[in-house]
């Protein structure tokens, strides 16, 4: 029941094999990128009770059929097995998976793998060529590296509650978890670069830092300390870079207007009828109008109160002036623009579950395609023995390891 099945042409990654050793978000998410591309994801769990994220999302029976929708969310495409790496028993299975593996993701604190004795120098051991991805909130050295990390400390510590919200309201969190989200993406690029560079058979540590990767993504904000020696400030919904570039009352409803050059701005003026102020000494130029940007949006939401939101977004676009309405999720979803270009696909029921799962896939093309997962998200531990029994192990042997609670 999947929306379109992936094609070649959108499985660059087909072939290789993650592991995916990861909880919650962060790394689950890096995985799913993996697993959109192509690549054989196998989700290593905790036997009996697996990712949190089984547990965790708005429905509650799905909590309790250990299908949450948070891991409902991160999942498709991927098979679970199950593995306690605290036997004996299960570091040898372990260890027999990761020989047939090209990428291992984990996200404990750092030095969690090397106490169990699954550390990288161990396991590039059985696979030189293991391109290896710890993904932890402050890296694998530094004064925080041993402390629990989860989005909300992360978005504290970067700086991005301090910037978010207005000069009232901040700080303020992101209203999603982004940290976790650029951390993931963060890791997947790195493996997918690792992937690309196998020169010489060599294998990769890559030590993703969520901290770091949020940090990283604050582009202009942190260059405008380091570079102009300016404190970044909450601006609300204001752009920081021009005005009139916000947020904007309308007639009825919000819109958001980013006239960032000359033209735009003198655009805006006409488009609202009053040309005049383009000439307006306070306004002329962009530093002027980030100067007296209070009193430039006072006149243009009494003009935009004549008309409502979806009107003057017509009318501003027509003019080469970006503008855009406030969606809610539900509308943002709904909208041609991006249920026309596939990013939600439909997924039949997984196992013991009785509704099918739509979840958000990649946000770009391949060739005009959109990346997509073959298979639901598993259960927990799904395809527990049909892993080992491609690892060699008969039925009698897996039900020994399942017996000795290895499996």
């Amino acid at each position: 029941m999947t929306s379109s099945e992936p094609s070649a042409t959108t499985t660059p990654l087909s072939g290789y094999r993650v592991l995916d050793l990861t909880n919650v978000l962060a790394g689950p998410f890096c995985c799913h990128q993996l697993a959109h591309l192509g690549a054989d994801v196998i989700k290593v769990e905790v036997p009996g009770s697996g990712d949190l994220a089984r547990r965790l999302g708005a429905d509650a029976d799905l909590n309790a059929a250990g299908m949450g929708v948070s891991f409902l969310a991160q999942n498709t495409g991927k098979r679970s097995v199950t593995i306690n790496l605290k036997s004996a028993a299960g570091k040898d299975v372990f260890r027999a998976l990761v020989a047939t593996a090209d990428v291992l993701v984990e996200n404990f604190r750092p030095g969690v793998m090397d106490r169990l004795g699954v550390g990288y120098e161990t396991l590039k051991t059985i696979r030189p060529d293991l391109v290896y991805c710890a993904i932890s909130g402050f890296g694998q050295d530094g004064p925080l590296r041993d402390l629990p990390a989860y989005d909300q400390i992360i978005q504290g510590l970067s700086g991005v509650m301090s910037i978010t919200g207005g000069s009232e309201t901040a700080p303020y969190r992101v209203g999603y978890p982004m940290a976790d989200t650029i951390g993931g993406l963060t890791a997947a690029f790195a493996v997918t670069a690792a992937l690309a560079d196998q020169t010489g058979a060599r294998g990769r540590f890559i030590d993703v830092s969520m901290l770091n990767s949020v940090i990283a993504t604050m582009g202009w904000v942190v260059s405008n300390y380091l570079i102009a020696g300016r404190h970044p400030e909450p601006l609300g919904n204001d752009n920081f870079t021009a005005s009139p570039s916000g947020t904007f009352r309308t007639g009825s409803g919000l819109i958001n207007i980013a006239a960032n050059k000359q033209e735009q701005f003198e655009a805006v003026c006409a488009v609202v009828g009053h040309p005049e102020l383009a000439a307006d000494p306070r306004f002329q130029d962009r530093e002027a109008r980030l100067a007296n940007r209070p009193a430039l949006t006072a006149l243009l939401e009494t003009a935009l109160a004549e008309r409502g939101a979806a009107e003057w977004c017509a009318l501003l676009n027509a003019e080469g002036v970006p503008a855009g309405e406030i969606a809610s999720v539900p509308d943002a979803l709904a909208h041609p623009q991006v249920s026309g270009r596939g990013l939600i696909a439909i997924h039949d029921p997984p196992h013991g579950l009785d509704r099918p799962v739509q979840v958000a896939g990649s946000g770009f093309h391949i060739d005009g395609q959109a990346p997509r997962t073959a298979t639901p998200p598993p259960s927990l531990g799904e395809h527990t023995d049909a892993l080992l029994a491609e690892l060699g192990y008969d039925p009698d042997a897996i039900q020994a390891l399942r017996e000795a609670k290895a499996i």
